[in-house]
């Protein structure tokens, strides 16, 4: 039996409410049968789900010295982030966080608007899926709890190439136009690597604390899927880990992340400069498929977050660091060497990091 009512994960109730079908259990299928199933077209990457397993401890030391020189920076975006928000929305507000990466994020921003900017701010997680589109089911329970289609403010850590970003925009635009309401169908973003977003705080690449771990630091919930039985007005599916339960870090981290954003003195920043950040990535990624002899810009993943993603979940076959004794990127340099993963150095590269996924072609 799966279960269908909102949940909290593991973060207390009223940081969250995850729109997502617990799935009792999972046919797991490993990493790299599940790159040859999604680059051969026989399966959609929403349908399958790896096993996630516990961090080692060495691992764990880097996310807390990730944590400790990161987190005044991303306390600040997330001031800065709340900040416009509040600004763009003159009554309640709505955040829907996009699984998993904007979880951590939505969670303290909403506090933020509620504690620093005086809001009345609620937060839901759904899920969004490349190729498929957001879950409508969830966007329709939003509407019917009473909340006002233009309060809806969508929320994620960062965009990398902008898949999702348009992806979301498709999608919402196509919900507007069957249901008749005017739901924003821009992004909102602590660091818009792609020049995407509707809002940022920010379009550098710094490393986001919370990209370094997976379900530890996003409320206990794995990765989301479509399973093959999906109706109409089921939610999107998860895995709900609670094996890990002594080892999530979570609430801790909010906490820690809140704790710091209360504090901190944030001053006016300078409006991003978008469009230099599309420049800059659409030229990248020109240069890095002509460079690496790539043919589908899909197995290119820019910025240290997605760069992490996939040393975590996909088949890597190579990480370009710009230089690999900068502290954002120890993470990287630990999980490439315990997976044997080639590292190239280039200095001249726009962003700390880049992953290459490996193609299936490849053998």
């Amino acid at each position: 039996m799966t279960e269908h009512a909102p949940f909290p994960g593991s973060y207390r109730i009223g940081d969250v409410d995850f729109l997502l079908r617990r799935l009792p259990q999972q046919d797991f299928v490993d990493v790299a049968a599940k790159e040859a199933l999604i680059q051969s077209g026989q399966r959609h990457y929403s349908q399958m789900l790896s096993p996630e397993s516990a961090p080692s401890g060495r691992y764990m030391r880097l996310f807390d010295a990730a944590c400790a020189a990161n987190n005044p920076r991303m306390a600040q975006d997330c001031v800065r982030l709340a900040g416009l928000i509040a600004g763009r929305r003159a009554q309640q507000v709505t955040i829907v966080s996009l699984a998993r990466a904007g979880t951590p994020v939505g969670v303290v921003v909403a506090r933020l608007l509620r504690e620093r900017f005086g809001r009345d701010a609620v937060h839901y997680c759904v899920s969004i899926v490349r190729d498929r589109g957001i879950d409508t089911a969830a966007l329709r329970h939003i509407l019917a709890q009473g909340y006002a289609p233009e309060s809806i403010v969508f929320v994620d850590g960062w965009t990398g190439k902008g898949v999702i970003t348009r992806e979301l925009a498709g999608s919402v635009d196509a919900f507007n136009m069957r249901h008749g309401v005017a739901i924003d169908t821009g992004l909102y973003v602590l660091s818009d690597l792609a020049g995407a977003a509707a809002c940022a705080a920010s379009c550098d690449d710094y490393l986001i604390s919370s990209s370094i771990l997976n379900a530890t630091v996003s409320g206990l919930v794995s990765r989301t899927v479509m399973p093959d039985e999906l109706g109409a007005d089921d939610f999107h599916g998860c895995v709900f880990y609670a094996g890990f339960a002594g080892i999530d870090r979570s609430q801790a981290f909010a906490d820690d992340l809140t704790a710091l954003a209360l504090a901190a003195d944030v001053a006016e920043a300078p409006p991003v400069d978008a469009h230099a950040a599309r420049e800059r990535s659409q030229a990248y990624l020109g240069a890095a498929m002509r460079r690496y002899g790539v043919a589908d810009v899909n197995l290119i993943k820019p910025g240290i977050g997605e760069a992490t993603r996939v040393l975590l979940r996909r088949v890597p076959r190579l990480l370009v660091l710009r230089d690999a004794d900068a502290p954002d990127v120890a993470h990287l340099a630990a999980l490439a060497e315990e997976k044997q993963v080639p590292v190239e150095i280039d200095p001249n590269l726009p962003y700390h990091a880049v992953s290459l996924i490996r193609s299936a072609s490849d053998g």
